[in-house]
């Protein structure tokens, strides 16, 4: 098993060897260039797609945006992440539909041995970190290696994800705890205890978009 096969397989590897270098200064070059475009660039969309491993038919991706080798990250329909997104995938990130990233979100999936003679051996690993559908996370947010969290969770700005989030849950802190379920009733709040003073509120955007098209 090379090192390459090694780092997808979430086993302790050499970077840099096995070909991984090369990928990695590839993905620089299109991270690079990326980053450059207009927001209104009409390869921007087809660039990104280049860079991920898969994607939806929506993504938005706000500049400046970083990973390592972009084949690593997975994210489904209407994603959103706002600007200094980073994702250090050396092992795979799967993200799921309609999740929404708020400015300076990281995703770690990379770590080193705790002993300094270990460490300084060189070899690193890469553990997957999983984002299930409809999850907000706020800003400033570290999501760290093995992490999984479930659909429909909310992420407190600030902080830190050391263990898993279990579903319908809102989660805060350093580290990372759960703070309560979300419940039916907080279906009729915008920001806290404001109610929302329109109607069409419980209608997803791209359904209200098909809508309004046809109807125009």
């Amino acid at each position: 098993m090379n090192q390459r096969e090694r780092m997808l397989a979430g086993l302790p590897y050499i970077p840099g060897r096995d070909g991984l270098q090369e990928l990695y200064d590839a993905c620089h070059q299109k991270i690079f260039r990326y980053n450059a475009l207009s927001p209104d660039a009409e390869e921007r969309d087809g660039l990104l797609r280049s860079i991920l491993g898969k994607c939806g038919r929506i993504v938005t991706i706000m500049g400046p945006f970083y990973c390592d080798y972009g084949f690593n990250i997975e994210v489904g329909e209407r994603f959103f992440a706002n600007y200094n997104f980073t994702v250090l995938d050396v092992a795979k990130v799967s993200i799921g539909d309609n999740v929404l990233c708020a400015p300076n979100v990281s995703i770690y999936t990379a770590s080193h041995p705790l002993h300094p003679e270990s460490r300084n051996s060189g070899y690193e690993c890469g553990i997957s970190v999983s984002i299930g559908d409809n999850v907000w996370i706020g800003g400033n947010v570290v999501i760290n290696p093995g992490v999984t969290v479930g659909d429909n969770a909310v992420i407190g700005a600030g902080s830190v994800v050391t263990r898993d989030i279990p579903d319908n849950m809102v989660a805060a802190g350093n580290p990372c705890r759960v703070l309560r379920a979300v419940s039916e009733a907080d279906r009729d709040f915008y920001f806290k205890d404001r109610r929302f003073d329109v109607d069409d509120y419980r209608e997803p955007w791209w359904e209200r978009s098909r809508t309004d098209a046809a109807e125009a």
